[in-house]
């Protein structure tokens, strides 16, 4: 009974992207993501009319979108460099070694910060940089919603 109160109408995945507007790499992991969660909502019968795009809304899930242009607090990083794992301390904050250099480079000056980062809370998973394929397999493994 509690997992299908929950497994139905449960919060979605949130994904937050960590965006620097004058970053090119940025604005275009922007409008990727945007056109990815544009299309997960959109209706079925919609995307089924569509040839040119050969996934539907049954294989696609729904997720939260969120854009942050302020670096991560100190509780987000830590779960972002546990999330990517022991080396990449110094792909997510320039110049850092490991994760108590990391959290004191962010402390220190926040523009060490490396965006874009885009971040998947619910699933404990995160993609430093612009790969769009890294991204896109990070939005198409978003467990997709029970009607």
């Amino acid at each position: 009974m509690f997992k299908r109160l929950f497994g139905e109408h449960g919060a979605k995945n949130v994904v937050t992207l960590f965006h620097k507007p004058s970053s090119t790499a940025s604005t275009r992991v922007l409008t990727l993501l945007k056109q990815a969660n544009s299309q997960s909502v959109s209706h079925a019968t919609e995307d089924q009319a569509s040839s040119h795009d050969t996934q539907n809304k049954a294989e696609r899930a729904e997720f939260e979108f969120d854009v942050s242009e302020a670096p991560p607090t100190v509780d987000q990083l830590k779960n972002i460099l546990e999330y990517l794992g022991g080396s990449a301390a110094g792909k997510v904050i320039n110049g850092a070694q490991n994760e108590s250099d990391a959290l004191k480079k962010l402390k220190e000056n926040a523009e060490l910060f490396q965006r874009p980062l885009v971040v998947d809370w619910n699933q404990g998973k995160a993609v430093v940089g612009e790969n769009e394929s890294e991204i896109m397999s990070l939005i198409r493994s978003i467990p997709k919603e029970k009607n």
